[in-house]
């Protein structure tokens, strides 16, 4: 399983963006609506027998959203598109602290 720390996530008009960590890298990441579908791209490359990953935002309390994504490859940043994730996210910006991606 991959952990990224939120650091900040900023509300825009219809996504998010902000900073993640990850082993002691800084990773920029922006979460959005399906406008592409259910999408994950990563800012460094994996090697998965699986197609569709679990993305689970969670928080304190045992606050967690999950949702099934396609990964489609490197990316320059963290990329989620994902209907379920994004609208959580419009009411618990700030209870969410970690990042999981769920690799098999």
């Amino acid at each position: 399983m991959l952990s990224f720390k939120i650091i900040k996530l900023d509300i825009f008009q219809s996504y998010f963006f902000g900073e993640t960590e990850f082993r002691n890298d800084k990773y920029k990441v922006n979460i959005q609506n399906q406008r592409r579908g259910k999408v994950l791209k990563l800012p460094f490359e994996i090697k998965s027998k699986k197609e569709r990953m679990i993305v689970r935002l969670t928080g304190p309390k045992d606050m967690f959203v999950e949702d099934y994504l396609v990964y489609q490859g490197e990316s320059e940043w963290l990329e989620i598109d994902s209907d379920e994730i994004t609208y959580f996210l419009a009411d618990h910006q700030d209870q969410c602290d970690t990042i999981e991606i769920v690799i098999e």
